[in-house]
């Protein structure tokens, strides 16, 4: 009977569970430690050739790749793909901001679909 039962409900019960969704946590600092980042900040005053990392914590993705894109006042500036070899994993990118990097920044992470799974943003001030 009880086997019964189990045969009858598994199916439904696997149809009814809920999928994890893909999403990124997203923090922005001056370095990278033991995977996480340091410095972090909503904004930076910093000397040109200064790197600022962006640092991101990746729950229930596919493993293949994403994408750190850095946009500045709105408007794409540069793309970094990483690996992600497993569903939950840590990672990070980095940009080097020069003279005339000044402006509203924003980190976003993205899936390999173009779906953002994250993003955090930030002011940059290079003197």
């Amino acid at each position: 009977m009880l086997k019964t039962a189990l045969k009858l409900l598994l199916p439904t019960l696997l149809l009814t569970t809920t999928a994890y969704a893909a999403e990124a946590t997203v923090k922005v600092g001056t370095g990278v430690e033991k995977y996480e980042v340091t410095g972090t900040s909503d904004s930076f005053t910093v000397a040109p050739n200064t790197r600022i990392y962006a640092a991101t914590k990746l729950t229930g993705v596919e493993p293949g790749t994403v994408n750190i894109v850095w946009s500045k006042d709105g408007k794409e500036v540069s793309k970094t793909e990483l690996k992600v070899p497993r569903a939950s994993y840590r990672t990070h990118a980095y940009r080097t901001f020069r003279a005339g990097d000044s402006g509203a920044w924003t980190a976003k992470v993205v899936g390999t679909d173009g779906t953002e799974l994250g993003s955090t943003s930030f002011q940059v001030q290079v003197q």
